[in-house]
Formats: structure tokens, C-alpha cells, sequence
């Protein structure tokens, strides 16, 4: 089992949760988050002030997957996530060594 982490932009999570939920991944957690990759942030004007947004809000997706499944979700979250603009986000993928479902006590593949 795998865990993908998606961090996109707010506006395209409609878009990702949709094309998801056609590939048939039922569950994901949706966290809110702030952070800079390349682009560094941007600047803004404020009632004439200009001022550097250095920590550009995002969100984070966590989603558990079968590894047979994690090529096919990356794919998928490629494609609904795009815009073609820098700040797109980036997608992170690790290893899984348990997964319980605290409701009923099943385990691994069956607890998602």
C-alpha cells in the first residue's frame, strides 16, 4: 500500500475529486496548507503598498491507495491538477506499513 500526497491549487480541488472519484478512490483527507516550491511566492499590491507573499496557500491531499492503483491515481491527479502555470504543486509518494480502520479493527487493503 501506498500513500500519494498532492499539494494543488484550492481552485482545481473540484476538478481532482471528481476525476478521483471516476477512478474509483472513495477516500482522501483535504488539508489546508501554506508553503513555497520554486516560485518563491509573489507580490501583491494592498491600497497602493506593495508587499511579498512568500508562503502561497494551497491545499494537501492524503490519499491511501493499493500499489497496483498508485500509476493510475499519479495519472489522474496529473491531468485534473494541471493548469500549465508554475505553482501547479507537486505530488509525493510513500510506503504504507500498516493501515487500521479504528470502526471495525479490519487491516491493510481492507481498511480502505
Amino acid at each position: 500500500m501506498k500513500k500519494i500526497e498532492a499539494i494543488i491549487r484550492h481552485f482545481k480541488l473540484e476538478d481532482v475529486k471528481s476525476a478521483l472519484d471516476e477512478q474509483g478512490v472513495r477516500g482522501m483527507t483535504v488539508t489546508e496548507v501554506r508553503g513555497f516550491g520554486r516560485q518563491k511566492g509573489h507580490t501583491e499590491m494592498y491600497r497602493g503598498t506593495e508587499y511579498t507573499v512568500d508562503l502561497v496557500p494551497k491545499l494537501k491531499l492524503e490519499i491511501a491507495v493499493a500499489e497496483s492503483a498508485v500509476q493510475d491515481v499519479i495519472d489522474t491527479l496529473v491531468q485534473a491538477a494541471r493548469t500549465g502555470q508554475v505553482g501547479d504543486g507537486k505530488i509525493f509518494v510513500s510506503e504504507l506499513t500498516q493501515t487500521v480502520r479504528i470502526r471495525t479493527g479490519e487491516v491493510d487493503g481492507d481498511a480502505i
